[in-house]
């Protein structure tokens, strides 16, 4: 049954479909991945191909735990809003309120910067700032002083400047607002009301998951695929980059995007949480996608893409070995979850494939 005002679309051709995802993953080689496909308040199609470690007889199934990476900054903004609604955090709410060791070289800057702006990727700062220092493996607490230098590019909101040590500061905002640990918030409010039986936060419940799939890099395409170590340098940035998830779960994500789950997310949080705040110019020449795509910006922790008359609401995410994106039409009900264990671009071409096929039968 479709959410009130919105359209029911046509299912697409999932054999087709399931046989290109396998055929793309084979065609670079990747050991494994996962799907699931929702239509409504339904999973259409889920499925797992290959082999969660190469070398090892394990196969991917759609209950296989993958690194969502940044897909995790959905949940983030979505559990943002739950405290907005509860009255606990304001969207426009300076963050040094509740962060007050977080300064900018301009004192003035640091003042304005509000919650939505994290969350927007509105912050005005240098683009990714810092993340030089978690691939370095330092805590955040000696990360976080480093921002005291760090010089202004735009008024808040008013320029894309992509983040992941900042965006999780939305972290302690939340704690300190309701006196409640992030990862606990999480699993109480959103991963157990939607059934998401898999979902965890952190490294811990990623080693906790039996049927977990490992990452894979290569040092050149020239190269195969070989099983790495787990890099936890992201999972100290939990909103921005720390969740862990299966294809099933992330079908019940989808679902309640959709506006089928009213009774843990409000059908109007979905729409405050999408609508688009800062255009994304560089994502018009993403690879694989800038044929399709008429315009891009950045909403609350979502994507949001353009394609002829259609709204595509999504985000990509990747860590070392992982890749992993969850996009969906609200007007036209339909929702797909990718997760593979190697740093690939097949993840583009199967998205693409996909939604050119829904959008422009």
């Amino acid at each position: 049954m479709a959410a009130a005002g919105w359209v029911q679309a046509a299912e697409p051709d999932l054999a087709a479909f399931d046989a290109r995802f396998a055929e793309l993953l084979a065609d670079d080689g990747v050991p494994g991945g996962a799907y699931v496909v929702v239509a409504g308040d339904a999973i259409i199609q889920a499925a797992g191909h290959g082999l969660r470690e190469k070398h090892r007889p394990d196969p991917v199934t759609p209950e296989t735990v993958f690194r969502l990476a940044s897909v995790s900054k959905t949940f983030a903004a979505q559990l943002a809003a739950l405290m907005v609604a509860e009255g606990a955090l304001a969207w426009d709410e300076p963050i040094v309120a509740r962060v007050p060791e977080f300064s900018l070289a301009d004192p003035a800057h640091a003042e304005a910067l509000r919650i939505e702006h994290l969350l927007g990727q509105s912050a005005g700062i240098v683009p990714n700032a810092y993340d030089n220092l978690l691939d370095a493996s330092q805590p955040l607490e000696r990360i976080l002083p480093q921002f005291a230098s760090v010089e202004s590019l735009c008024p808040p909101g008013r320029c894309y400047t992509y983040q992941n040590v900042l965006f999780s500061l939305i972290e302690p905002a939340i704690e300190r607002a309701v006196g409640r640990d992030y990862e606990a918030l999480l699993q109480e409010r959103v991963f157990e009301p939607l059934v998401m039986e898999r979902a965890s936060t952190g490294l811990s419940g990623y080693r906790a998951s039996r049927n977990r799939a490992s990452p894979h890099i290569r040092s050149s395409r020239l190269l195969p695929w070989r099983t790495t170590e787990v890099n936890a340098n992201y999972y100290r940035v939990a909103p921005a980059a720390g969740i862990n998830a299966s294809a099933l779960d992330l079908g019940q994500w989808l679902i309640a995007q959709l506006g089928h789950r009213p009774e843990v997310i409000d059908p109007e949080q979905l729409r405050w949480l999408t609508e688009p705040r800062v255009r994304t110019q560089r994502e018009l020449r993403r690879r694989g996608w800038r044929d399709l795509l008429d315009d891009a910006h950045y909403a609350l922790g979502w994507r949001v893409y353009r394609i002829g008359e259609h709204t595509l609401y999504l985000h990509s995410g990747w860590v070392s070995g992982f890749v992993a994106e969850v996009a969906y039409s609200r007007e036209l009900q339909i929702g797909l979850a990718v997760l593979l264990n190697a740093e690939t671009p097949a993840l583009n071409a199967i998205t693409t494939e996909f939604w050119r096929e829904v959008l422009q039968p």
